[in-house]
């Protein structure tokens, strides 16, 4: 039997990269169905839970701002990559019998209701698990900001990063085999150490909250109920300063 969740409420972060799977672009089913029934396990253990979820698999609005288009509308269509990729999950969570809600920063009520603080907490005390999509409704704001201040607006014990690794490492193991792995940092040592699991400003909010981040592979089938129940591989992000 899995051990019963450490937190009373959670927030995970998913990039949109994780959704893409091994394609170039787009959604991978098999992938978001087996969120899915991850999702539904953790909150069996007895976590209240939300998500924030990334759109870069569909629309990365920085890296089109390079390309010459002007940042603010490239962050708008970065957002509604992240609503798409929302209502997947959503679809993805009711197939195995999850009662949920999207809810978007930027109003667009024909599919998904508006975030409303109070109404997103209501939803998380009846058993819901809470979607937020559009990042925090603002341009120059990335969805791990988003991410932390969902986090500290939902009371969570705890922002979990799923990542393509394990931890977090002293630079891309993929690209250095010799990168070291933490199992715990503080949130000075990350912005020090200019360390790329999440950005400044995220970082700094959960500092100012106490909310530990811990960061996991998304890829580790378990890992997410493992991380919930205190166990696993991870690395874990908190006070120290």
């Amino acid at each position: 039997m899995a051990a019963p969740s450490i937190y009373r409420r959670v927030l995970l972060k998913v990039s949109g990269e994780a959704l893409r799977g091994a394609q170039a672009y787009g959604i991978d089913w098999d992938f978001v169905e087996g969120l899915a029934t991850e999702l539904l396990a953790v909150q069996r253990l007895g976590a209240e839970l939300c998500l924030v979820i990334g759109g870069g698999n569909i629309f990365r609005g920085a890296s089109t701002a390079e390309r010459g288009m002007e940042r603010a509308s490239a962050d708008y269509m970065g957002m509604l990559a992240t609503v798409l990729n929302a209502l997947a999950v959503q679809h993805a969570l009711e197939k195995v019998g999850a009662a949920t809600r999207v809810l978007s920063a930027l109003p667009i009520q024909t599919v998904c209701e508006p975030y409303i603080r109070r109404r997103a907490l209501r939803h998380l005390e009846r058993g819901r698990i809470v979607v937020f999509a559009a990042g925090t409704g603002n341009p120059f704001f990335s969805t791990d900001t988003a991410a932390a201040l969902r986090a500290a607006e939902m009371g969570c014990d705890a922002l979990l990063k799923a990542t393509q690794v394990d931890g977090v490492y002293s630079a891309d193991p993929h690209q250095v085999a010799d990168a070291a792995r933490y199992d715990a940092l503080t949130y000075k040592e990350v912005l020090s150490r200019d360390l790329k699991v999440m950005d400044a400003p995220a970082i700094s909010l959960a500092r100012e909250n106490r909310i530990p981040i811990v960061v996991f592979s998304i890829h580790t089938p378990g890992a997410l109920a493992d991380v919930v129940a205190g166990q696993g591989i991870s690395t874990v992000i908190s006070g120290g300063d």
